[in-house]
């Protein structure tokens, strides 16, 4: 499988039981396959990007943060494949392909994948985010050290 920045993938419940991180968003909801994640393709290592259909939760969240610092840009409410949704820029994590379970597909079997103005939006708010983290803001919820590590040591075991 060619893993693309800016498309939208699925991940294996495998990841979950490896990396047992309570602060992941939980894989399966209602017995569907959720969520759906934004990627960014990092050498071998790729970051999703949680996206959420949880509009009213999140955009809460976003006006309370709206109202305190002026920003923010842990979370995005965008239109993403026709829909509105919160992409959970707090909630990305590395992972590597082998967890990937399936690129999203949309009604006509084509690979889903973001418009190229919302891809830059989200590239640049996820490199802030990492700037901050550089500087000792970590604005992430997940360990994202910790798991990138165990990433990291998985690839080296394999090779």
């Amino acid at each position: 499988m060619q893993v693309k920045t800016g498309y939208i993938y699925h991940i294996k419940d495998e990841f979950f039981d490896v990396v047992n991180d309570d602060n992941l968003m939980t894989n399966h909801e209602r017995g569907k396959k959720r969520p759906t994640y934004f990627t960014i393709k990092d050498g071998d290592i790729l970051w999703f990007i949680p996206l959420s259909s949880r509009i009213e939760k999140y955009q809460r969240i976003v006006n309370k943060k709206m109202a305190r610092y002026g920003r923010c840009d842990t979370i995005m409410i965008r239109n993403v494949l026709g829909k509105s949704v919160a992409i959970l820029l707090q909630n990305a994590f590395p992972t590597l392909e082998k967890y990937i379970d399936h690129v999203h597909l949309m009604s006509d079997g084509s690979p889903a994948k973001v418009i190229d103005s919302l891809k830059k939006e989200i590239l640049n708010n996820f490199n802030y985010l990492m700037k901050m983290k550089s500087k000792g803001i970590n604005l992430f919820f997940t360990d994202i050290d910790k798991i990138g590590d165990q990433m990291l040591q998985e690839l080296r075991v394999s090779s």
